[in-house]
């Protein structure tokens, strides 16, 4: 096996995706029985960003992706929920897929989720 240099490790390593490079170096850590500690402080500010914001994510959008059949009992929670007048709610339900809450916690955003499916809608949370 010929022997790699470290400008074409780095070129490997490039082309690897978030998950593949977190699985390659819990690997390196079980094999060579050490950790990555100094490794993670040395990635690029870029990677460690992207990937403490999906560990920490404290805000949350509710998308109301479908009425359902149930229309006028959904408008009436998006109203609840948003304050919104009787046209804009009934102009947001029929609009579907739209946001219904932005940047909310996510206690909040699942008791929204929960009061529309309730209604009959179908819900994502993201």
């Amino acid at each position: 096996m010929a022997k790699l240099s470290q400008e074409e490790l780095l070129e490997q390593f490039e082309n690897l995706t978030l998950i593949e490079l977190a699985e390659f170096v819990k690997a390196f850590e079980e094999k060579f029985d050490v950790t990555a500690a100094a490794a993670v402080a040395a990635a690029p500010v870029g990677v460690a960003a992207v990937a403490e914001a999906a560990e920490e994510q404290d805000e949350f959008d509710v998308i109301l992706t479908g009425a359902g059949e149930k229309k006028i009992q959904v408008i009436k929670v998006v109203r609840e929920l948003t304050s919104l007048g009787l046209k804009e709610a009934k102009d947001l339900v029929d609009g579907a897929p739209k946001p219904v809450l932005e940047k909310v916690a996510k206690e909040a955003a699942e008791k929204a989720a929960e009061s529309l499916k309730g209604a009959g809608a179908s819900v994502e949370v993201k």
